[in-house]
């Protein structure tokens, strides 16, 4: 059975991803930071289908934290396939860069990049001596081109260098079976981020060219499309999950 890591994994999108995994017969781990409610949901809900599950609490703007998951992981399971890096910290409020404070700068960096070094060093060894490993990065709408974006340069930053760490994983580690690609979200909220695709068929979203909401399903489909085996020639890429947002102005 192939394990799969799945930070920030019993909320939110993380838990369509985690839930989809289970779905297709994967033992999970998911690792929560603060709701134990929602993470006894999620065992329940998933130890009732049967499912081979670990919860693990860990903030993934700590080293030590994020050394301990991966050392309960690999006690547990002895081996580790996918790696998802769904956690990641996000200032809601508006504001320019000049007006960051240090503790929110390094709040973004630690658990958007630097969290993503910590987990890639103990995982891909790991994956190496597999000969198989499925690595699936998030950043944000446009990533991979690095745009400006108007007060969340701190996100913005942390994200669009995590997209040359995942192309530069991808290149560094594709002779030994090992994947890695980004998934880049559009703008979803609230109850969708928890519900599946089927839920939003006949939705309306003017806002989406598509014209319904986007989901955590549509994540999750695209997460475990990056997880399958035989995915192994898609590697490197950045893959835009906006129901047609990110090319409206390419048509203007």
């Amino acid at each position: 059975m192939r394990h799969a890591l799945v930070t920030a994994g019993t909320k939110g999108l993380g838990k369509q991803v985690a839930s989809s995994l289970i779905e297709k017969g994967y033992s999970v781990t998911a690792t929560y930071r603060s709701d134990h409610e929602a993470a006894e949901s999620c065992r329940r809900e998933w130890e009732a289908q049967g499912a081979d599950v670990q919860l693990i609490q860990a903030d993934v703007q700590k080293k030590e934290e994020l050394e301990s998951m991966m050392d309960q992981v690999l006690d547990t399971y002895r081996r580790l396939d996918v790696l998802v890096l769904n956690a990641g910290p996000y200032i809601f409020e508006r504001k320019a860069l000049a007006d960051y404070n240090d503790e929110e700068w390094l709040s973004m960096m630690h658990g958007n990049l630097h969290s993503a070094f910590y987990l890639l060093r103990r995982a891909v060894p790991v994956m190496r001596e597999q000969r198989f490993g499925r690595i699936v990065t998030y950043g944000f709408q446009e990533a991979g081109h690095a745009p400006g974006w108007l007060y969340r340069a701190a996100f913005a930053s942390a994200k669009s260098g995590l997209v040359s760490l995942t192309r530069s994983v991808a290149l560094e580690e594709a002779a030994y079976g090992i994947t890695a690609n980004m998934v880049c979200p559009g703008e979803i909220l609230g109850e969708w981020k928890e519900a599946p695709i089927s839920a939003a068929i006949g939705e309306k979203d003017e806002n989406t060219p598509i014209g319904r909401p986007g989901t955590g399903g549509d994540i999750a489909r695209a997460v475990t499309f990056f997880a399958d085996d035989q995915a192994d020639m898609v590697t490197g890429s950045v893959l835009e999950v906006t129901g047609a947002v990110d090319v409206i102005h390419k048509n203007l």
